[in-house]
């Protein structure tokens, strides 16, 4: 691995948040598709992701970018229990708001959208950030992922008791933290290694 950051020429770099598909350009080079081993394939779980410079650059650590794609597919796609998958996607997009990362507010807003319908109030999030009134439900969700985001600690009873005037059942509520807290960790890792393009 080179030591040497990439410097991206003509990079157009989106200024505000936007649930438009964007591109992720990484500051350090990514494992190339020639170099993937076995264990790199099994690291990346999904062979798709061999097209996405920012797997390809985790892919650096195959064990590692492993454990945390599988992970993100069980929080986010084992729906069969727990809070509907739009619910998920809205907080880490509400995590991935507050915390500036306008490459992951775009994926999760754009699943948010798809899987409710509810395009409009998405993008209300988006525009007005996470003090936005959008419904009594989304706005206890979206409060409860900005608690975890900011202060994990002190996230406690207010949020909990707020997403079960909601009428969320422990694990609905559990779904909520793990959707928020990932992208907590992740929007994190992501703003530091790299940064989003329009083009």
């Amino acid at each position: 691995m080179t030591d040497k950051l990439l410097e991206p020429a003509g990079v157009d770099v989106p200024t505000v948040f936007t649930q438009a598909q964007l591109n992720w350009l990484p500051w350090l080079e990514p494992i190339t598709e020639a170099e993937l081993t076995d264990r790199h394939w099994a690291g990346l779980v999904d062979p798709a992701r061999a097209k996405s410079p920012y797997f390809m650059l985790l892919a650096r650590d195959p064990d590692i970018l492993g454990a945390r794609t599988r992970t993100d597919k069980d929080i986010f796609y084992n729906t069969k229990d727990g809070l509907p998958r739009a619910e998920r996607e809205l907080a880490a997009a509400a995590a991935s708001r507050f915390n500036g990362c306008i490459y992951c507010a775009s994926v999760h807003a754009r699943f948010a959208t798809q899987f409710s319908k509810q395009g409009e109030t998405v993008q209300k999030l988006l525009d007005e950030g996470v003090g936005a009134d959008l419904n009594p439900r989304w706005n206890a969700v979206v409060a409860a992922a900005v608690a975890i985001t900011s202060t994990p600690t002190e996230f406690g009873d207010t949020e909990i008791g707020a997403l079960r005037e909601q009428g969320l059942s422990d694990l609905e509520i559990s779904d909520v933290i793990h959707g928020a807290s990932f992208f907590n960790w992740a929007n994190r890792l992501m703003l530091s290694i790299g940064e989003p393009s329009l083009t």
